[in-house]
């Protein structure tokens, strides 16, 4: 008997120290693995911190290291200085994507659309002034910056009908509207689907696919073909997107300080994260879907004021081109076109020439008020 219950005993307390440990096995491992997550994920926040690029400005412009600062992930309407004058950061629901857009300032809208390989980014040097007297809007395109990056919808009339629900989103009825490189293309679709929703047109240097001018060449430069090769230029850039953008930034200006190392970093840091490069090569892949759309929009030419801007020279073409661009196009898609080349201006002219667009832009929207209800 007393050995029966000596042996019961030995196997309760046994199996009772069992359980004990193996409950504290669990509770060590539990707690080792959520130690571990969190120094993981420590680290990888440093990575990403010295992984950022080291931004800072100059003693005369202390505002243009807080924009900078800005392309770094941004919280929704975070607010910021350019100048003096405040912008905020925002998202929204357009046309099955997100878009980014920063905006500030007060007065009729004024819609600035980017192109490659950038991001709003390029306007700092414009918004600022415009703000005094504008709500300037200043979006990044679908497959660029922060906005989404979905796999199709790079075409003018898809691109135009993001910006044109986002302007309808912040209850603008009619716009002042300008636009550079690729982002001129979704401003002509822009306007030419909704003509009573345009005030007046702005285009900086972009020849339109479907009316390339003849001292374009038959198709454009190099870059737009090899751009629109499926799959290859981003296989062929990834790893070394800085040094590829930095390649147009630098010959393709006139004046190549007017877009800084630091600048390059900001295009960049978007410019290399996952997708981007392929989604910023979409643009230049719906050019024929764009020229067919161009050839049935031109047709029916539009009639709103156009000012088309032109650089004056582009190292990497082989210096001073004859012609503006983007006239010579216009001229097939808009009856009203005003072409003026910029003088000591390569293709990047918000950038090189910020002064001399500020004052075409007073020039051409001056005594044109627009009524938004």
């Amino acid at each position: 008997m007393n050995e029966h219950f000596s042996l019961s005993f030995q196997f309760l307390f046994s199996l009772t120290v069992t359980r004990f440990f193996t409950f504290l096995f669990a509770i060590v491992i539990i707690v080792s693995s959520l130690i571990l997550n969190q120094d993981q994920t420590v680290i990888a926040q440093q990575q990403q911190q010295q992984q950022k690029p080291q931004l800072s400005g100059s003693d005369t412009n202390q505002s243009l290291p807080q924009a900078q600062q800005q392309q770094q992930p941004f919280l929704e309407d975070l607010s910021f200085d350019l100048d003096g004058i405040s912008f905020s950061h925002h998202m929204a629901s357009v046309n099955g994507i997100q878009i980014h857009y920063v905006i500030g300032g007060k007065g009729d809208p004024v819609v600035l659309l980017h192109g490659f390989p950038q991001s709003w980014y390029e306007w700092r040097h414009i918004m600022p002034a415009l703000a005094k007297n504008y709500t300037v809007v200043v979006p990044d395109l679908r497959g660029f910056g922060d906005s989404s990056k979905p796999v199709t919808g790079y075409d003018g009339k898809t691109t135009a009908e993001d910006i044109y629900q986002l302007t309808s989103q912040l209850g603008f009825n009619k716009i002042f509207l300008v636009a550079h490189d690729v982002g001129s293309q979704t401003a002509y679709s822009y306007a030419a689907a909704y003509p009573n929703h345009v005030s007046k047109l702005v285009i900086m240097d972009f020849p339109y696919p479907g009316f390339l001018p003849p001292e374009f060449g038959e198709n454009g430069p190099w870059w737009f073909a090899f751009h629109q090769t499926p799959n290859l230029p981003e296989t062929l850039v990834e790893g070394k997107e800085r040094e590829y953008i930095s390649w147009f930034f630098k010959g393709l200006a006139y004046n190549p300080s007017a877009i800084t190392e630091e600048d390059i970093d900001i295009f960049a840091s978007h410019f290399s994260a996952p997708g981007t490069a392929r989604t910023a090569f979409e643009h230049f892949r719906a050019f024929p879907v764009d020229a067919e759309q161009n050839k049935e929009s031109a047709k029916n030419k539009i009639t709103i004021p156009v000012l088309a801007l032109g650089g004056d020279v582009y190292p990497a073409l082989g210096g001073d081109l004859p012609g503006n661009f983007a006239l010579s196009s216009l001229q097939s898609l808009a009856t009203n076109v005003t072409g003026v080349t910029v003088p000591f201006s390569g293709h990047w002219i918000p950038e090189e020439r910020p002064d001399f667009v500020l004052d075409q832009l007073t020039k051409f929207f001056r005594n044109s008020s627009i009524t938004n209800q």
